[in-house]
């Protein structure tokens, strides 16, 4: 099966996502975007404070017209997630959730940086001591331990067939799962052990020892990653090398033009820091947009 390739592919559909699709569309190269607008921050807000725009408006509106406005200028757009990022002959292989792998020749990270808490008894006191939020950063400390993986979408299941490697048992924690029919079927193959629930207590004193699930059982475990929604930007970019920035880690480090420590690769939004707003994030978008278009032009001449 060829490889689909792209000249930009945006990964994240908020404000920068968009944004920077718009743009990079109309400079006439193929583009990309991958994600679900519910999963932006925006989708559930509210705005009154945007140049332009009177009156209260609904987040999930704008995004909606948003897209609408970068297909009809040419972007294509997926709802599937990432799962893994590559660099091979001068291309970046991005790996769906489908298991389809497409090929671009510049990146844009765009999806925010928010991590979605459970918000459980023990999830705050314990989190770095049991408690982790990326599987990709984490897996290796918890070699021949048992663990447990909570979420529904592909982040959980891709993090809790890579900790195959690493622990002697994995738990996947969920009431049901909304993820493609091929990562299912990996999952329903694989040795890690299902848990139709969800978790009600993390418990453990200086490190976690068990989770209390919602319908009173107890699973005995060393370790619990909550993995919410999709990949995150920061698992994504430390996959592939993309440096944070040097006082929080938190971030993804670039420099005026948007651009990252890996040629092709470019961040926009919340990913690159604060003040955490659409308009902040709307003009990061065009730059990042304008750059990864340009710089995959230049690559598309070369080849």
């Amino acid at each position: 099966m060829s490889v689909q390739t792209y000249d930009v592919v945006i990964i994240g559909t908020g404000p920068a996502g968009i944004q920077a699709a718009i743009h990079a569309s109309r400079r006439k190269t193929r583009v990309l975007m991958l994600g679900r607008i519910e999963n932006s921050a925006l989708y559930e807000a509210h705005l009154e404070n945007y140049a332009f725009v009177p009156g209260v408006t609904s987040g999930a509106d704008l995004l909606r017209l948003g897209v609408e406005q970068a297909v009809r200028f040419g972007t294509e757009t997926s709802r599937e997630d990432v799962l893994s990022i590559a660099l091979a002959d001068d291309l970046f292989h991005v790996e769906l959730e489908s298991g389809a792998t497409i090929a671009s020749r510049s990146l844009i990270f765009s999806m925010g940086m928010s991590k979605k808490k459970l918000n459980v008894p023990g999830e705050k006191e314990l989190s770095g001591r049991g408690v982790s939020y990326c599987v990709d950063c984490d897996a290796n400390f918890y070699r021949g331990a048992v663990v447990a993986v909570t979420g529904d979408r592909s982040a959980a299941v891709d993090g809790a067939l890579t900790l195959l490697d690493y622990a002697s048992k994995v738990y996947l924690v969920a009431e049901q799962l909304n993820v493609s029919a091929e990562l299912l079927e990996r999952l329903e193959k694989s040795k890690v052990e299902r848990i139709h629930g969800s978790i009600k207590q993390i418990n453990g004193e200086k490190m976690v020892n068990s989770l209390m699930l919602a319908n009173g059982q107890t699973l005995e475990t060393e370790g619990v990653f909550i993995e919410l929604g999709s990949k995150g930007a920061l698992e994504l970019a430390t996959q592939i090398g993309v440096q944070l920035d040097t006082e929080s880690f938190k971030h993804i480090a670039v420099d005026r033009h948007q651009s990252t420590n890996i040629p092709g690769i470019f961040a926009a939004g919340d990913i690159v820091g604060p003040p955490y707003q659409m308009a902040k994030a709307v003009g990061e978008g065009c730059i990042a947009g304008i750059e990864a278009a340009t710089y995959a032009r230049k690559m598309r001449k070369e080849d």
